[in-house]
């Protein structure tokens, strides 16, 4: 991927990963770490940061809306991740706060290049332009099979109803990118407890406190 932005005021923090593996759960506690370690905290997700965005995710997640074109689809979650990145998060970082998201461009990357198996560097090209090049300081991707991170789920949503073969292109797409670029990313096992994950992300995002 090519070099992107990182904001000079404030701290992006991602989360990302397949199905069920706990990226509510672990954004949830670092926010109530940071508080209590005295700093603003803007927590997030996307689709459906922003009111556009959860009409947004009501479109792209419920299974009622049925096929979609794999090109509407990258547009769709583009244009959420456009509307976040201009009205939540570039605002909070400019405040110097520090803006945690429930994922972001590598979901993108991962679910509607990979997994739909459209152009990866396109659909990179889309959601670039989107966030202004807006990249995380830390992307923390909790991984999981995606045999064990779907079965945590009574009910799917359209997106976790797909099939397996795809969840596994998604799983890859995320070690990849972490791979590739080991500065910006940490990749721990969700299999792991609640609290030894939460310790290593704590970890990880106090050094970059630091030096922020």
């Amino acid at each position: 991927m090519t070099a992107g932005a990182f904001s000079p005021t404030g701290l992006f923090v991602c989360f990302e990963g397949g199905e069920g593996g706990g990226k509510s759960t672990q954004s949830g506690l670092l926010r109530e770490w940071l508080e209590a370690e005295g700093h603003t905290v803007v927590l997030t997700r996307q689709p459906g940061g922003t009111s556009v965005g959860q009409r947004i995710r009501e479109i792209v997640l419920s299974p009622e809306t049925g096929e979609l074109s794999n090109r509407t689809e990258v547009l769709l979650y583009a244009a959420d991740k456009a509307e976040h990145v201009d009205t939540v998060v570039l605002p909070a970082l400019a405040r110097g706060e520090v803006v945690i998201t429930d994922r972001y461009v590598d979901s993108a990357l991962a679910y509607q290049g990979a997994g739909r198996t459209e152009a990866v560097a396109e659909v990179e090209q889309v959601n670039r332009w989107a966030t202004r090049d807006l990249r995380p300081h830390l992307t923390v991707v909790l991984d999981l099979e995606p045999q064990a991170g779907l079965g945590r789920f009574e009910e799917r949503d359209r997106i976790e109803g797909e099939s397996l073969e795809f969840h596994q292109r998604v799983r890859q797409a995320f070690l990849d990118m972490a791979a590739a670029d080991p500065d910006h990313y940490l990749v721990l096992d969700a299999r792991a407890t609640i609290a030894s994950i939460h310790e290593q992300i704590r970890v990880r995002v106090a050094s970059l406190l630091v030096t922020a």
